[in-house]
């Protein structure tokens, strides 16, 4: 194997593939990135079993020469090592080479890098996926779906079906449901599709929806094929694969109340940093708790205290207010994962009672809510 090409653009391939390497793989080659070479280009893959991400450099695009290929060929690569080299070598143009037992030398510039290869033949071939079911996402919408979602999984290992989250498609509408017990997130959006393509238990794991997001540019579109037991994402030249986790999604509809005993509407960012100035001092206690209270002059105080430290109270003009009088306590950090996700001026809070879920919602638009368990205090 022998070629030359240019370090932006496999710098670039490398950052993309590079995601899907796990430092706790117990299959040493998976340590490695593998390095497919064509006349018609570049192929890299790695992989953790998990997920899988595959990035092709052309010999050329619109613009120019890529890459120029003298010996095709294949090689796995030490990823740590290969991720940070390519980056700092100083020359534009990189040239690969391969030799006997799978020795791979590398020149940019005045630089001679010499690296163990190891076999090509004994990396897993990438898993296999009918595409029966495809459909197309603008990235920027899969990106948002996935921020004001991914944050309400579980980190507890103990249930693995809620480390992920929940993707619904039906008559159009496809649907992120992510919580961890505690606390949901929705977000629903109209996609154009086939009438009849439609998925119902499909659990994506948190983490990787994070590494997928990450590799989304802006303005592009998404191919999802979902498969058996994968879904692979296209992503321009880039192909991501990912397992589907086991299990069946509890049921979240019934937890979501219709209607509500207070209503409130606030300024997002005004509540934003109330709660925020809040949190410094309900974290000291390690509770993150912080109490909301209605006034009868038609504001809400919101406060929180620490026995080391002090209190912090402070009142909120209300855009609207509707409904009984409250006192809550909830968890300061769940409010403001939500906030700083929700892209609203204006946000609606509904409350059915002191020991029942708070309910956050947009006001300008209704495909997003979420949902926090409130604390039982004794004060």
């Amino acid at each position: 194997m022998k070629l030359s090409i240019l370090k932006q653009q496999l710098n670039e391939a490398i950052q993309n593939v590079s995601k899907a390497i796990s430092s706790r793989t117990t299959i040493p080659i998976l340590s490695g990135i593998k390095v497919d070479v064509t006349m018609q280009g570049v192929t890299l893959t790695a992989s953790d079993t998990d997920i899988s991400i595959q990035s092709f450099i052309p010999v050329e695009d619109d613009r120019q020469t890529i890459a120029q290929i003298e010996r095709p060929g294949s090689v796995v690569l030490p990823a740590k090592f290969f991720v940070e080299i390519i980056k700092k070598l100083p020359s534009a143009n990189i040239e690969i080479e391969v030799r006997d037992q799978f020795q791979t030398f590398l020149r940019a510039g005045s630089t001679d890098i010499q690296m163990v290869g190891l076999d090509p033949e004994e990396y897993p071939i990438l898993p296999s996926v009918e595409e029966n079911q495809v459909l197309t996402v603008n990235g920027d919408l899969l990106k948002t779906m996935i921020k004001q979602t991914v944050f309400s999984i579980s980190s507890n290992e103990t249930t693995p079906i809620l480390t992920g989250v929940l993707w619904q498609l039906q008559h159009g509408e496809m649907k992120f449901v992510a919580t961890d017990r505690h606390r949901l997130a929705s977000r629903s959006a109209t996609i154009e599709v086939d009438s009849d393509l439609h998925f119902y238990n499909i659990v994506i794991a948190g983490k990787t929806l994070n590494e997928l997001s990450r590799i989304i540019p802006e303005h592009t579109k998404v191919d999802i094929v979902v498969a058996d037991n994968q879904v692979l994402f296209k992503v321009g030249n880039v192909l991501f694969y990912t397992r589907i986790l086991d299990g069946t999604y509890p049921d979240t509809s019934k937890i979501i109340p219709n209607q509500y005993k207070t209503e409130l509407v606030l300024d997002t960012k005004g509540l934003t940093e109330a709660i925020d100035r809040a949190y410094l001092l309900s974290r000291e206690e390690k509770t993150n708790i912080v109490r909301l209270q209605t006034k009868e002059d038609g504001t809400i105080e919101i406060s929180s205290s620490s026995s080391e430290l002090g209190r912090v109270t402070e009142q909120l003009e209300v855009k609207r207010f509707d409904g009984e009088p409250l006192r809550i306590a909830f968890n300061s950090k769940y409010m403001l994962d939500v906030l700083k996700v929700v892209e609203c001026e204006q946000i609606f809070i509904g409350f059915t009672g002191a020991m029942s879920p708070i309910i956050i919602k947009p006001t300008e638009h209704v495909n997003s809510l979420h949902l926090i368990l409130p604390y039982r205090t004794t004060n």
